[in-house]
């Protein structure tokens, strides 16, 4: 985890607690006498998360449908501190401004990177309901004039639509939905469950998650490879490009596709969670003359 995320050294029950009693039914004392919750339980982890930013974040009110996924804040946050590493040592004149591609229903890169880092977002989404939602969570928390929502009307696009020729941001980032189809994302949530000793029985009707935050035809490899080739479209858009990206085996593939797209720099930004080991790939296309009018 991060050096600067607040969640390095764990949770600290007692205080959110203190500043978030409805947690508290969900907080017991383990066989090792640590205080934990049922992460297995959906209703607890989203108490948690929603704790987490009622204290650490200022963020009083997050709800949105069970049927979406509830981003885990420590994890979503250290992305955010990645970025801000990756954005060390340039001089930006301007406000911090970054593109979010996929918020969804929580919104939950916007939050956390003004929170964080009062950076401003654009953020999109294909899914009007998930928009609906983020939008007023946005307007419950007093961000209209910091977080932006467009409308991706194309899933089969990713910048195209979304983006404009006179856009200019600072970075962008993205969590793409990592399966193919629904099949695949079932098999992996019971691979999941049977990890933390549950019963899978009943794995379909408890899913949790979107068609638009889960897959996209051709998985996460096919995602990721249309963002490279759109973003060469808009090359002098963003100064830096970036994903997460899950399965290892694709930074290879990125980073020759990336090449040949023309890219300047390429970055591969370790990142760990916990026993989970996940990265960020950042790219730019511009020179370092485009670099220095971007920052005069």
């Amino acid at each position: 985890m991060h050096k600067n995320n607040k969640h390095l050294k764990g949770y600290e029950f007692e205080t959110l607690i203190k500043e978030y009693p409805d947690l508290k039914p969900f907080v017991f004392t383990n066989s090792y006498n640590t205080q934990t919750i049922d992460f297995a339980n959906p209703d607890a982890v989203k108490t948690l998360n929603k704790a987490l930013l009622n204290t650490y974040y200022n963020i009083s009110y997050w709800e949105f449908d069970d049927a979406h996924l509830c981003p885990p804040i420590p994890g979503r946050v250290d992305y955010i501190h990645h970025l801000a590493d990756l954005l060390q040592g340039y001089s930006f004149q301007k406000e911090i401004q970054v593109l979010d591609i996929g918020t969804g229903a929580t919104c939950i890169y916007p939050l956390l990177g003004n929170a964080v880092y009062n950076w401003n977002f654009v953020t999109s989404d294909v899914d009007k309901d998930s928009l609906k939602n983020a939008q007023k969570i946005i307007d419950k928390n007093a961000l209209s004039e910091n977080i932006e929502l467009r409308l991706q009307n194309d899933k089969s696009q990713i910048l195209q639509g979304v983006l404009k020729q006179s856009d200019a941001f600072t970075l962008s980032m993205c969590n793409p939905p990592f399966y193919k189809n629904e099949a695949e994302a079932l098999e992996a949530t019971k691979r999941k469950l049977k990890g933390l000793g549950k019963d899978v029985s009943s794995v379909t009707r408890n899913f949790s998650g979107t068609a638009s935050e889960l897959w996209f035809s051709g998985g996460e490899k096919a995602f990721l490879h249309s963002y490279l080739y759109e973003s060469s479209l808009f090359k002098t858009n963003c100064f830096w490009y970036t994903s997460l990206v899950s399965n290892k085996d694709l930074v290879k593939s990125m980073q020759k596709s990336l090449k040949k797209l023309g890219a300047t720099q390429v970055k591969v930004i370790q990142m760990k969670l916990g026993n989970k080991i996940s990265r960020v790939v950042a790219w730019t296309f511009l020179s370092k003359k485009e670099q220095q009018d971007w920052l005069s």
